[in-house]
């Protein structure tokens, strides 16, 4: 089976099919096994182990991810419901409209409000990582439906910050 994976708006495609995992063309090896009745899962790749959680998401094939002290979202397809969704313009309405902090860092500053509608690339709040400002937009147009964080909050990589409906 193969799969397409996004996690923070970038897409590989993980091909099961074979005894090895392919990734992006690149065979890896790699096994996960998972801890019965539990979300935690031993993922070793080429011989270095990793403990994960994987949590079920907020939809069919989104997982909430946290490794070590990472924390993110993961959303993964079959390519039989990629193609439907390509071909009946799914993927568009599908749009992910939360806005989740590229890396650790602190909120300088949030930009909008419960409420307040926003325009696709709209700039909506600024978060200081490595001694830079990074100001993060809004991916698709929408409404602030949430505002999760606080001026000068410390935020994880992969924390959402904002929700849009």
């Amino acid at each position: 089976m193969r799969y397409f994976v996004t996690i923070a708006g970038r897409t590989v495609e993980v091909d099961l099919t074979g005894h090895t995992p392919v990734v992006d063309g690149t065979p890896v090896e790699a096994q996960m096994q998972a801890l019965p009745g539990t979300h935690v899962r031993s993922l070793t790749v080429d011989g270095r182990s990793h403990t994960l959680t994987a949590k079920p998401g907020d939809r069919r094939g989104r997982w909430q991810i946290s490794l070590g002290r990472e924390r993110f979202t993961a959303d993964a397809v079959d390519e039989r419901t990629r193609a439907i969704r390509e071909m009946t313009g799914g993927a568009e309405a599908e749009v992910e409209k939360t806005i989740v902090a590229p890396m650790p860092g602190l909120v300088v500053r949030i930009d909008v409000e419960v409420g307040q509608a926003v325009k696709a690339g709209q700039g909506v709040v600024i978060v200081e990582a490595m001694k830079m400002e990074n100001e993060l937009k809004a991916p698709a147009d929408g409404v602030v439906a949430k505002i999760l964080v606080q001026e000068r909050q410390t935020v994880d990589k992969g924390a959402t910050l904002i929700v849009l409906e």
